[in-house]
């Protein structure tokens, strides 16, 4: 028993040398010496709440260099009050970490977007991240100059900039080769010069990320889509439609959908491509998700004439089919023998019904 106490207590000597050995700073909690109490200072003189900096982002305190007055009076010159410049600096507190001469250069980029600096001001309150992101500033500035060049108007650009800042700071060849692909598309499939920008302008202020995807998967889907026999008009509705998120499919996906589909409906390659032309929404969702409700419309007493005859049942979920099938029995309605366009439609669409 001696043997094991004194072992014991060695080891436990052995320990606390070898804590006592470690440096204080080491062991000691992070505390406020370590920031720079000039940018403290200066971010409460414009009443910037340091406590909410602290809390998610305190290691900005800490660095030697920072432009917390030159940064605001930017702000300033561009129209914001000292209360919207509070706020960005507490939404983003980065931002005065940028080189005063990288911020008045971007305000410069952003302004040939905006119709005046009041416009601006507000975008960067709501939207600090996107424009004080500097690294890719020659990036940014050539692919505005591309975007512009395609016609696209200010709004939409601006837009674009805030809610989808990786497109700006790729280099703008990679966007000229999707736009360039995404052109030769629409023509090829019977689109013509005069609607082309009209038709790029739509499809990018619905989903500007389609400029994300590989200029080859527009390709891909394309073909995928015409060895299912669709036609150029069909083809051109679909990529054109519910904001091109085709581009985001792979032709494998789509492969086992279709073939689901057809198998589960019973029915021919004309009538599948014509389900597929009614209610393309199908193809974005995942197989599992659209063979468990296809099921569960079966196990209802819901029959496979039904479902071909309504496919757009298939886009809702199993729980709100279920809720509508079970509020329009309340009312002596059975959609088993009857159609399934009454359950169809949005929740507004719905409501309508004051059911």
């Amino acid at each position: 028993m001696l043997r094991v106490t004194t072992a014991i207590f060695l080891s436990t000597c052995r320990r606390m040398r070898l804590l006592l050995s470690v440096p204080a700073s080491t062991l000691a909690p992070p505390n406020k010496n370590s920031e720079n109490q000039l940018t403290v200072s200066s971010l409460c003189n414009l009443s910037v709440d340091i406590h909410k900096i602290r809390r998610f982002k305190a290691w900005v305190l800490s660095e030697g260099s920072a432009y917390v007055r030159e940064t605001a009076d930017l702000l300033r010159d561009m129209g914001a009050d000292h209360e919207v410049i509070a706020r960005i600096l507490e939404t983003h507190p980065e931002a005065f970490l940028c080189h005063p001469e990288d911020v008045a250069a971007q305000r410069d980029l952003w302004l040939s977007v905006c119709s005046c600096k009041h416009e601006l001001v507000s975008i960067v309150e709501k939207f600090p991240a996107s424009f004080f992101t500097l690294i890719h500033q020659r990036n940014q500035r050539d692919n505005i100059l591309f975007l512009q060049s395609l016609q696209l108007n200010k709004g939409l650009i601006r837009k674009m900039m805030t809610s989808t800042p990786q497109i700006f700071s790729r280099p703008v060849e990679s966007n000229q080769e999707v736009i360039t692909t995404l052109k030769e598309v629409y023509l090829e499939l019977g689109g013509n010069n005069v609607d082309v920008h009209f038709w790029l302008q739509v499809l990018l202020s619905q989903n500007p990320c389609i400029l994300l995807q590989p200029a080859q998967v527009w390709r891909d889907i394309v073909g995928f889509l015409k060895e299912q026999g669709f036609t150029t008009e069909e083809l051109l509705s679909l990529v054109s439609s519910h904001r091109a998120l085709v581009a985001e499919l792979q032709p494998e996906s789509m492969w086992l959908m279709l073939a689901f589909i057809e198998s589960a409906l019973d029915c021919s390659k004309v009538e599948l491509k014509h389900i597929v032309i009614r209610c393309p929404d199908i193809l974005f969702y995942s197989l599992p998700t659209m063979m468990g409700r296809f099921q569960a419309l079966m196990d209802f007493g819901i029959s496979t004439k039904q479902v071909k005859e309504s496919p757009n049942v298939l886009e809702l979920s199993t729980p709100v089919v279920l809720y509508r099938i079970h509020k329009l029995a309340s009312y002596g309605y059975d959609v088993r023998s009857s159609s399934l366009d009454y359950i169809l439609g949005t929740n507004t669409d719905w409501a309508k019904l004051n059911l």
